[in-house]
């Protein structure tokens, strides 16, 4: 695949991408770019992370938001900013208005995580809670605009916010010229058209892959059909690229430049969000760590060197904790299991020396004695364990049953 901004009727150039990067210089940080040893072994290739979960505001949104406010009229300006967002874009604006002195309304869900509107309301924004999906959200925020005149600014479906998004791209050429390959996660399209705009000018030989999560994948059917379509309930964890259907923009862009997208499981995301944690000691959103979900689930089918673009930072304490236990869980680092046992004194603690032998460790005990289901000198016990991998489960569930016990699941 080749590409030339000279002739190309694309609406983002590379020129575009070089004058944003120009007028990022300052403003947006130059992100790190880590190298994975524990990637580089399963890939068989060097696998570098490019760091923009380090990037201000938490994620690469504050690039195209910045660019995209610093090209309005002085008119515009004076009319203030509005957006609407569940977390990223909402602090990305509210800090490139801050910077700008552009007045700035941010339109977010009722149940946005609480750190995240606390952040945007830092950066300077006026937050309205609006709705419970961001498509409610979103309705609030466009009317918002007709009333009071103030700019709507697009998350991802403008050309001066892919401009902005591309300078990633540029980062990547100058930190790792002998990349092969790109993976980027995709939601609205607007990170990833960015990079291939850049990318494909300089390097047409580098091959980009992009990445959604299998519960909000409106890329592949639109690409199918060519033309944005829409995915009825996107549902998944990784909010950052929960985006029904495809921007009207960077869809043109992803047809045209990317060379392939494809999709991830939950189980999938939770692992690659605990490698990053585990491995490279990097907090990452389940969004940010979609491309490391990519390179997990069909390591071997990518050419290196690869870069893996961590989009974002931005994750909820709360939803943080249940991911990486659904992350070990997928592992297969935790074990649930029911059984019954004689209900006489002593009868839980013998259990738990069995286990204690096994070296698994107990999380949480649940013990019934009242239930129809059970005999009289009966109780039942389900146990939630900590354990060291599939082969430590089965030793764990194997010394259950050598002692005696019957276990149930």
């Amino acid at each position: 695949m080749s590409y030339s901004t000279a002739d190309s009727l694309l609406p983002v150039t590379l020129d575009d991408v070089r004058g944003a990067q120009k007028m990022l210089s300052g403003v947006a940080r130059v992100t790190a770019l880590e190298g994975s040893r524990h990637l580089s072994q399963m890939v068989g290739a060097p696998v570098h992370l490019k760091c923009e979960n380090l990037q201000r505001t938490g994620s690469f949104k504050l690039r195209g938001a910045y660019v995209r406010i610093a090209g309005l009229l002085p008119e515009e300006r004076a009319a203030g900013v509005v957006a609407a967002s569940a977390g990223n874009h909402a602090q990305g604006v509210a800090l490139a208005s801050a910077l700008l002195g552009v007045r700035s309304t941010v339109f977010m869900p009722k149940g946005a995580p609480l750190p995240k509107v606390s952040a945007t309301r830092d950066y300077g924004a006026e937050v309205r809670l609006h709705g419970q999906v961001v498509d409610e959200t979103l309705a609030a925020a466009q009317e918002y605009a007709a009333e009071t005149g103030a700019v709507f600014i697009h998350p991802f479906d403008h050309p001066d916010i892919i401009a902005g998004q591309g300078t990633v791209g540029l980062e990547i050429l100058e930190q790792c010229p002998e990349a092969r390959t790109i993976v980027v996660g995709i939601g609205g399209g607007g990170l990833a058209a960015g990079i291939a705009v850049s990318v494909k000018a300089l390097r047409p030989d580098l091959k980009i892959i992009g990445v959604q999560a299998e519960g909000a994948a409106a890329y592949p059917p639109s690409l199918a059909a060519g033309r944005p379509v829409s995915v009825g309930n996107p549902a998944t964890m990784a909010d950052g690229i929960k985006v029904g259907r495809p921007g009207d923009v960077p869809f043109g862009i992803v047809g045209e430049l990317v060379d392939e997208v494809r999709t991830v499981s939950e189980d999938e995301l939770s692992a690659a969000l605990l490698l990053c944690l585990e491995r490279a000691k990097l907090v990452v959103e389940p969004a940010g760590a979609s491309p490391v979900a990519a390179l997990l689930s069909r390591p071997a089918s990518f050419e290196g060197p690869v870069v893996a673009v961590l989009s974002g930072g931005n994750v909820d304490p709360v939803l943080m904790q249940r991911v990486l236990r659904h992350g070990m869980a997928a592992q297969g680092r935790y074990l649930a299991v029911r059984l019954r046992l004689t209900d006489r004194p002593g009868a839980l603690a013998t259990l738990l020396g069995v286990l204690s032998v096994v070296d698994a460790n107990v999380l949480d005990v649940s013990h019934v004695r009242t239930d129809p289901r059970l005999g009289l000198t009966e109780a039942e016990v389900e146990l939630h364990l900590e354990t060291k991998g599939p082969a430590h489960c089965a030793e764990v569930s194997q010394a259950l049953r050598e002692a005696g016990y019957t276990v149930m699941g």
